[in-house]
């Protein structure tokens, strides 16, 4: 199998120190859109067939696995089956919540999202949303989708400019993202996760893999990380949806199978001779 190259000098350096060092080397990711494909349910996601096994196969030759998503942690677990890569962390809710051994830990979420889950079906309603346009309550935060509306990108400019102001009152943030809004606690993102796990596990190699607007964080953690002497490759799980995150990937890989291909790639190159 062949391992992609990168198309940046850091992206290659990276990925050298990733292979060459993989006892102290993070891999992290995403859920939705790069372990598992889009679909227009979020409710019925699933891992890409075969990637939760290699990246089991993987996390047994380097020092730290880690999902970082915008999910509740329990949830993504469930769904990707993740308990079955030994070691890993998820980081649910942008690092709010903690997965680890069958265990969640998180505080409580601030009062502003219980104001948003009494608010927000009626303020989408008075916005007039088109037929499709649902809300998904995650707990700690709401998101309101239009994937299934007959114009999403037009529903989510109807809707964004009310979500927003609720959002202010509610003292939560706005996060875009494909075809969905979400409202969030603040202080939490998926940089600063990465970055505190980085520092937590001593990794002196990461690789963050990512699909969407709110991985620019982690792509922006990686970068800064560089500056502090660690290594580090971004990769985008491409799509025709969100051409940002290409744009500022140092790998762009072909969805969720190719994000696969990589796993398998990573391992075939570590496990070889003279790695």
């Amino acid at each position: 199998m062949t391992l992609p190259r990168p198309s940046t000098d850091a992206g290659r350096a990276g990925l050298d120190a990733f292979v060459s060092a993989p006892g102290r080397a993070l891999a992290a990711f995403d859920f939705d859109g790069t372990l598992a494909p889009i679909v227009a349910d979020p409710r019925t996601s699933a891992p890409y067939p075969g990637i939760v096994d290699t990246l089991a196969d993987l996390a047994g030759l380097i020092g730290s696995v880690a999902v970082i998503t915008g999910r509740p942690a329990a949830t993504a677990v469930r769904m990707g089956g993740l308990e079955r890569v030994r070691g890993i962390t998820v980081l649910g809710h942008y690092g709010a919540e903690r997965w680890e051994d069958g265990h969640v830990t998180a505080a409580d979420p601030p009062p502003g999202v219980a104001l948003v889950r009494e608010e927000l079906p009626g303020l989408v309603a008075r916005a007039g949303a088109p037929e499709g346009t649902w809300i998904e309550d995650k707990g700690r935060s709401l998101s309101v989708h239009t994937r299934r509306t007959a114009d999403p990108d037009g529903a989510l400019a109807l809707l964004t400019p009310a979500l927003t102001a609720l959002a202010e009152r509610a003292e939560l943030r706005v996060e875009p993202g494909r075809m969905v809004v979400e409202l969030r606690p603040q202080g939490v993102d998926k940089g600063a996760t990465l970055t505190a796990l980085v520092e937590e596990t001593g990794t002196r190699a990461v690789l963050y893999a990512g699909d969407d607007l709110g991985d620019l964080p982690a792509f922006g953690a990686v970068a800064a990380l560089r500056g502090q002497g660690v290594p580090g490759l971004t990769v985008c799980s491409s799509s025709e949806e969100v051409t940002a995150v290409a744009d500022a990937a140092d790998l762009v890989v072909p969805g969720p199978a190719g994000l696969a291909g990589l796993l398998g790639g990573l391992t075939e190159a570590i496990r070889a001779p003279g790695a």
